[in-house]
């Protein structure tokens, strides 16, 4: 009988698939540099903090900065469209949880404020930190003018999913490339899974790219949809886009693995597999700085008609410097971020976060519960 040529399947990999093999050489972890560069912008750390309501305020956003790294403000959340957007978030923080989106989906409704906009980021440049807000393909080319006139240094466009190539009923929709020689700040787009489409997205000009679809604590788009790709496999397709298209073009844009990470462990797997910077969520929701108490949700989670995001608890664990910086009794990982980068680039030998990205990487199922039998049988 004939055999069957139908749809192939590959092998994906997620973070707790793989491992990384230590080095030939080992260095001191405080000579290595974790910096990132984003366009213009230098930051001392290579974190992103994730564009959610619960997660980053004016507050959140200028304390972020002053630790060095990047928080990115939802310019089509709550802080848009309310003065007192705090008095909103108390409510869905304190909803039953069946009632929850529900609610979410009125406070949304509420229009977005053109001079909420504007006042906003003024409200973080004018305690001198670095700006970034976020908006969706449908609401930049109305937003983007506000957005540079008030002083944003950078302006990250999200989706669930975002291509360079787009079709819809609008006679001209967003087109990267214009954007993006209009602008004079970074441009920052995801989300996106894939080589072609990240190479695609690179050549419009745009500063960096994130990379994950589905993979976030409070998304549900893998659910709902059915799409998506485990980040390691995502990252180290992505990476390969950059790099090829750094050989061709001269022109280097970082890649961002966003979502999904929780310990320090899935931050250096992110570098190792090729990413520059890591965006995260929960683990910031978790601290005493960030508005929701514990609390967050995703952008998509208030949709009108079809959500694809639930409200996730994490409670509040710890301070945004602990997280970041330690020091920490926490045996879990789940703390001192940036120390942990720095030891495994010291293990293994990388400087810089380049030379992380060239790191050996293994598939190991076994890499959590290999000689952890006593760990597991104390949980």
């Amino acid at each position: 009988m004939p055999s069957p040529h139908g749809k192939q399947l590959r092998r994906a990999y997620g973070f707790d698939e793989v491992a990384i093999v230590p080095g030939q050489v080992t260095i001191n972890p405080e000579q290595t540099d974790v910096s990132l560069r984003i366009g213009d912008l230098n930051l001392a750390i290579p974190f992103l903090a994730a564009a959610m309501d619960g997660v980053v305020d004016p507050r959140f956003a200028i304390t972020f900065a002053k630790y060095g790294g990047l928080a990115v403000l939802n310019l089509e959340g709550l802080w848009s469209r309310y003065d007192n957007a705090d008095a909103i978030i108390d409510e869905i923080v304190d909803a039953p949880k069946d009632h929850a989106t529900e609610l979410m989906q009125r406070a949304y409704a509420a229009p977005i404020r053109e001079e909420l906009v504007a006042e906003r980021v003024r409200d973080i440049k004018n305690a001198g930190a670095i700006c970034a807000v976020s908006c969706t393909p449908a609401w930049t080319k109305r937003l983007a003018p506000f957005i540079v006139e008030a002083g944003a240094d950078a302006l990250v466009v999200a989706s669930t999913v975002t291509t360079a190539r787009h079709y819809s009923k609008s006679e001209k929709g967003l087109v990267f490339q214009d954007l993006c020689a209009a602008l004079s700040i970074p441009v920052i787009v995801g989300n996106t899974v894939s080589y072609g489409v990240t190479k695609e997205l690179m050549e419009t000009g745009v500063a960096a790219v994130l990379i994950g679809v589905g993979p976030g604590a409070a998304c549900t788009s893998r659910e709902v949809l059915g799409i998506g790709v485990p980040q390691i496999t995502a990252t180290m397709d992505c990476a390969a886009a950059r790099d090829d298209y750094y050989r061709e073009s001269g022109r280097y844009v970082p890649i961002i693995t966003d979502g999904g990470l929780r310990t320090g462990g899935d931050v250096c797997k992110s570098i190792a597999a090729g990413a520059d910077g890591v965006m995260m969520g929960s683990p910031f929701a978790a601290t005493e700085e960030a508005p929701a108490r514990g609390n967050h949700w995703g952008m998509a989670t208030p949709h009108a008609e079809l959500p694809r995001g639930t409200r996730v608890s994490v409670g509040v664990r710890t301070s945004l410097k602990t997280l970041l910086f330690g020091p920490t009794n926490k045996t879990d990982g789940t703390e001192n971020l940036v120390g942990a980068l720095r030891t495994c680039m010291g293990v293994c030998g990388a400087r810089t976060i380049r030379d992380l990205q060239q790191a050996e990487m293994v598939i190991a199922p076994a890499i959590k519960t290999e000689g952890k039998i006593y760990q597991m049988a104390g949980d």
